[in-house]
């Protein structure tokens, strides 16, 4: 027998209150399941004590609910003490996203978390578990404390002193990653803890078969449970719509999704200014760019040295998505992904996102998924095109071959944290709650952004007679987009009267306004302020009441325009103006994939 894992329903009701059902071991040997009585023995966890080690206490422990004299003060009489231990960002988050739906309604079980400080990565893990209201003991408490089972993301966490069982939750898609060791000079399989305490999740019976051949000893200790992060993937797909919404795509722009793992090898750490570059060349109203980056890079570089190196993509729209929230909604609102050997990438896939890499590491592990996934997918190639490149993607995308490789490293979607929940209470020797049902599948939150707003464009205009056609790029991004003009093809600079880039501000030849005035007269007088603090503009362009727009020219000529958006407003009048046509009548205006009449009046 190479592996053993057992998975779903419990041993014995005895050990796991399972209304005296049988469960079965699934064992892998010759890369043949096989289904046959557990193995009681090898099982068994280690039992914790329910004394305390030490009667005294140090400064900075917890009381309550742990600690020497817990019990004075506790409301909760939990029967068991499950320690959620973090190490870093990501493995936090691994943690506050499953434990909530696996614990709820029952009180036998106190859960504390814990922070390991040890990693080069532990930044802001402190933030987000105080942000979720969780009671966190100093590390150095860990040691003195009574407790039935720890559990953690991170494979790094130091059990000294630890003398319960660990459940070892993946903090990505598989073991497919080969890291720096923390605690040597060399490099590490991703995932896997080396140490007899430990148990491990996993979400594959590959997976089990590539520990049997690295780390033969811990084979034999696992729990297949699946993965609760893809399966809440699956169950939100009905919300893709929502989520665009929220992203700002109910308008039909496609959103083009950067992610990047950490390192060096990683799309950012090869290509720091991609995403700068693709909202230099893919037009305002018809893309939309987003970037989910690996919490290492946050907690390593720190928000402020981030927006330092995206400043200029930041001001060009790029929606910067936070580490802890939000990533997988965006996934799903994704028309097209740009990533590299990391999970986000892997998850991409598994949905059937179109998919290129910009990015691919040798630091991948041969023979896994994401290896065969980095085979197959199709390479960004930074010195072409990249619009026409993410379009041949979307054309060509072979959905079906991409997620069968990727659906290589999910067994039994769809019931995850049910036999998760199962693995936990197991190892607690606790009967899992008698009236539980299946966990909740919660849908994954919105994610918090910044506006993405562009207050410099490059705009240019073809036709000015029954139609106007108008595209618009972010100046941010350093996209000149002034390919020279030709009989009714124009192009200008237009900026919001808030741009911050003073030097584009004076420059600009049409100034706009987001700010409604509340009447006709006070989008006049306002437009006329602004040429004259401007006097380099050619008009200023202000939204009124009703709909309408606004626009006074240098010559002192009023137009209005039944567009409320300033800035299509402005550019509308602005081509009419320099083809020396009326400024009155009846335009089709074409931007993006849409196209609306818009009257004109003088």
């Amino acid at each position: 027998m190479r592996a053993g894992f057992v998975y779903g329903e419990p041993q014995d009701a005895g050990q796991r209150g399972g209304a005296g059902r049988k469960g079965l071991r699934v064992t892998v040997q010759d890369g043949i399941g096989s289904m046959q009585e557990p193995r009681a023995a090898s099982r068994e966890p280690r039992a914790a004590s329910r004394e305390p080690r030490a009667a005294s206490r140090e400064p900075g422990d917890l009381r309550v609910p742990v600690g020497a004299d817990a019990r004075r003060w506790r409301t909760f009489g939990g029967r068991r003490v499950l320690v959620a231990a973090a190490r870093t960002v990501t493995s936090a988050v691994r943690l506050l996203e499953v434990l909530p739906a696996l614990f709820r309604s029952d009180p036998r079980v106190d859960v504390v978390f814990a922070f390991d400080p040890t990693s080069a990565f532990g930044d802001g893990v402190l933030g987000l578990l105080h942000a979720a209201g969780a009671r966190v003991m100093p590390w150095s408490q860990l040691s003195r404390t009574a407790c039935d089972l720890v559990v953690s993301a991170s494979e790094n966490i130091d059990l000294t002193g630890v003398d319960c069982p660990v459940l070892v939750l993946p903090h990505g898609v598989g073991f497919h990653k080969l890291v720096p060791d923390a605690r040597g000079t060399g490099r590490r399989l991703s995932g896997v803890m080396d140490d007899d305490r430990a148990w491990h999740a996993v979400s594959h019976p590959d997976q089990i078969r590539q520990l049997a051949e690295h780390h033969p000893a811990l084979a034999d200790r696992t729990f297949l449970i699946g993965d609760p992060c893809h399966d809440r993937l699956l169950a939100s797909r009905m919300l893709r719509t929502r989520y665009r919404e929220e992203l700002g795509l109910q308008d039909g722009r496609k959103l083009v999704l950067v992610s990047s793992t950490w390192g060096e090898q990683s799309l950012l750490g090869t290509d720091p200014l991609l995403p700068q570059r693709l909202l230099g060349e893919l037009p305002l109203d018809e893309y939309r760019v987003a970037a989910v980056l690996h919490p290492n890079i946050w907690s390593a570089h720190g928000t402020w040295q981030i927006r330092a190196v995206e400043a200029a993509a930041l001001d060009a729209g790029l929606l910067l998505i936070p580490p802890h929230r939000g990533w997988q909604a965006a996934l799903l609102a994704a028309d097209v992904l740009v990533g590299d050997h990391g999970s986000v990438t892997f998850y991409g896939a598994a949905l059937g996102t179109p998919l290129f890499l910009a990015a691919f590491g040798e630091e991948s592990v041969p023979g896994t998924p994401m290896t065969e996934l980095g085979r197959i997918t199709p390479r960004l190639d930074p010195h072409a095109p990249l619009a026409a490149q993410l379009e041949r993607a979307v054309a060509e995308h072979d959905a079906e071959r991409i997620t069968k490789v990727a659906n290589g490293a999910f067994a039994e979607p769809g019931r995850s944290l049910e036999q998760l929940r199962s693995a936990l209470y197991e190892l607690m020797k606790l009967p899992e709650p008698d009236a539980a049902g299946a966990p909740p599948l919660h849908r994954w939150p919105v994610p918090e952004t910044g506006p993405g707003e562009v207050t410099a464009m490059w705009v240019r205009t073809s036709g000015a007679e029954q139609a106007v056609t108008v595209r618009r790029w972010p100046v941010a991004a350093g996209g000149d987009q002034d390919e020279g003009e030709g009989e009714a093809e124009f192009g200008h600079l237009s900026c919001d009267e808030e741009e911050r880039d003073l030097r584009q501000l004076t420059n600009a030849s049409v100034i706009t306004s987001r700010v409604r005035a509340g009447s006709a007269d006070a989008a006049v007088q306002r437009a006329r302020r602004l040429l004259d603090e401007l006097p380099g503009a050619l008009l200023a362009c202000v939204p009124a009441p009703d709909g309408c727009s606004v626009a006074v020219l240098r010559d002192g000529r009023v137009v209005e325009s039944t567009t409320a958006d300033a800035s299509l407003a402005g550019a509308v009048v602005y081509a009419r103006f320099r083809a020396q046509r009326p400024l009155a009548g009846t335009v089709t205006l074409r931007v993006g994939r849409h196209g609306v009449d818009v009257t004109l009046r003088e």
